[in-house]
């Protein structure tokens, strides 16, 4: 009998130690699986489509685009003074003056042209 309850202690005593061992695995795996995961989705966070670096480059190439629209919105301003100064209802002569000379190649009587 002192036997059987030496053995029933060891028994005892060895699902504990399983217990335990299958309890630190348990926990390095959990630990390993929380670890993987917080990495990939940090990368994720700075280096993905839709990341800290991908919103850096948006935001630059967003300054650049605006800083060629407002050099673009000042060319068509140009253009339509221009256009308006052309037009049959305002007639400026000093620009009609200049058109003539550069298009149509033409000169006043008492002008001398230097090439």
């Amino acid at each position: 009998m002192i036997l059987a309850g030496f053995r029933r202690d060891t028994s005892i005593e060895a699902r504990e130690r399983m217990t335990a061992t299958k309890t630190v695995w348990g926990s390095l795996i959990a630990l390993s699986i929380a670890f993987f995961l917080s990495t990939y989705f940090t990368f994720a966070a700075v280096q993905g489509d839709y990341g800290l670096f991908r919103r850096a480059e948006i935001e630059a190439q967003s300054a650049e685009l605006r800083a060629q629209r407002a050099q673009l919105e000042t060319e068509v301003a140009r253009m339509e003074n221009l256009t308006r100064r052309m037009s049959d209802d305002f007639l400026d002569l000093d620009l009609l003056d200049e058109q003539a000379r550069d298009v149509l190649g033409l000169m006043r009587a008492d002008e001398i042209v230097i090439r």
